[in-house]
């Protein structure tokens, strides 16, 4: 189904800058994404699944904004989420996914989730400022409020060491980090050097010099030039990274 540019009315600014060719996602394309804010959480969020093949509709207030991001997503809308008019007018209701990225005003970040909740949006997801914030879009019913800026200190808090080469929680304090092996795993297998049993901690990656990462097994020979993905609980990921 092809888009029109829709008549404006409260809260759509006339004029709006957007691409053609969007199919809505309930009836249209489940892959189709909506995203509220165009600041630097919803505008990367917004590039990255527009790069990973989704479709994108974003919406935002500035039309600098609009213009900026018009000609790489699949539409652009210089619109004020929260006015719940303005979004039953373009459709938003459709969509199986929304991201809220708004992230300078936590009244604008409230009322827009609050606006997606109420047009009946399946999946809602939402950047929070802070635990408080989160809270409130977590019980009027976001289903995952994020925490970038937070999130992003965790991770250069643990990459600032030297010891690991990437790192990115996974659930709580469960993650997987790239790091070198240890010196005690150089000329050995997983199984041989019990990696596992001594620090509780999973290899689950091998990266060679001029190879590809593979699954690691307990056969994986180890060596000192390899890069290891391993995973379990952060505070033993911590403890194995420390081992010379």
């Amino acid at each position: 189904m092809s888009s029109t540019n829709p008549t404006p009315g409260p809260g759509v600014a006339p004029g709006t800058r957007e691409r053609h060719g969007f199919r809505r996602g309930r009836g249209g394309d489940d892959s189709a994404v909506l995203v509220c804010g165009l600041g630097r959480f919803g505008s990367g969020t917004a590039d990255a699944l527009a790069r990973l093949g989704h479709e994108v509709f974003a919406i935002d207030k500035d039309p600098v904004l609009v213009q900026e991001w018009a000609p790489r997503l699949t539409r652009a809308v210089e619109a004020d989420t929260t006015n719940l008019d303005a979004l039953e007018q373009l459709g938003c209701g459709d969509f199986p996914v929304a991201i809220v990225g708004i992230g300078t005003s936590i009244e604008s970040s409230v009322l827009t989730a609050s606006n997606l909740v109420d047009l009946g949006i399946p999946q809602i997801w939402a950047k929070a400022i802070t635990p408080k914030h989160g809270k409130i879009l977590e019980r009027i019913g976001v289903h995952k409020a994020v925490y970038p800026e937070a999130d992003a200190g965790r991770r250069v808090a643990h990459l600032v060491t030297g010891k690991l080469m990437d790192y990115m929680e996974v659930d709580g304090e469960y993650a997987v980090a790239k790091m070198r092996p240890p010196t005690e795993a150089h000329g050995f297998t997983l199984g041989q050097s019990q990696l596992r049993r001594k620090y509780g901690v999973t290899v689950v990656g091998v990266k060679s010099p001029g190879k590809e990462f593979t699954y690691a097994g307990q056969d994986t020979m180890i060596s000192r030039h390899d890069i290891i993905l391993v995973a379990g609980h952060s505070e033993l990921l911590e403890r194995f990274a420390a081992r010379p």
